[in-house]
C-alpha cells in the first residue's frame, strides 16, 4: 500500500506532491519541527551538504514543516536550499498529522524521515522526538539497500 500522498505548497509557492516522484523515483520524506531552529538547522544542512542521498536521478526529497511559506522561503535563502521545503501550515499539520507525526499540544512536527520506493511504498522510517538530532547514518544504509535491491530488480 503507499504512503500517504499530499500536495503541499514550496517555498517558491509552487504546489508540489508527492505522487510525482511515484514511478520514476524513490522518495525521503523528512518531517522537521521548525526553520531557524538550530536541530533542525543542522539536519537541513545536512540534507544539502549530501544532496547525493536526497536528490538524484533516482530520489526525491520533500522536507516538511508546519511553517508558513513565507518562512520557508526566507530560511531556504538564508541557508540556500534549492530543494523543496513544503508548507504544512494549513490545515494545520494535516500531512504530518497522516504520517502519525504531529504534536498536537505543541502544534509541530515531530522528527519523522520515511523512505518510499518508487510505487510510492513504505521501505524504511524513523521519528525521533524534538530535541534528538537526527543522524542520517541509518537512512543512508536503508537507501543503499534499496538501490542494491533495484539494481538487481
Amino acid at each position: 500500500m503507499p504512503a500517504p500522498d499530499f500536495t503541499l505548497v514550496d517555498q517558491y509557492g509552487v504546489d508540489v506532491s508527492l505522487s510525482s516522484a511515484r514511478g520514476r523515483r524513490n522518495a525521503v520524506v523528512v518531517f522537521y519541527p521548525a526553520a531557524f531552529s538550530g536541530i533542525c538547522r543542522g539536519e537541513l544542512r545536512a540534507i544539502r551538504d549530501g544532496l547525493e542521498d536526497f536528490q538524484t536521478d533516482d530520489i526525491q526529497v520533500f522536507a516538511v514543516s508546519c511553517d508558513s511559506m513565507y518562512t520557508l522561503r526566507a530560511w531556504a535563502d538564508a541557508e540556500g536550499h534549492f530543494f523543496p521545503l513544503l508548507s504544512d501550515f494549513w490545515p494545520h499539520g494535516e500531512v504530518a498529522r497522516r504520517y502519525g507525526v504531529f504534536d498536537e499540544e505543541e502544534g509541530y512536527a515531530l522528527r519523522g524521515t520515511f523512505l518510499l520506493d518508487r510505487d510510492g511504498r513504505l521501505v524504511w522510517s524513523e521519528v525521533l522526538g524534538i530535541g534528538q538530532g537526527r543522524d542520517f547514518t541509518a537512512y543512508r544504509v536503508a537507501l543503499a539497500g534499496l538501490r542494491e535491491q533495484q539494481a538487481t530488480d
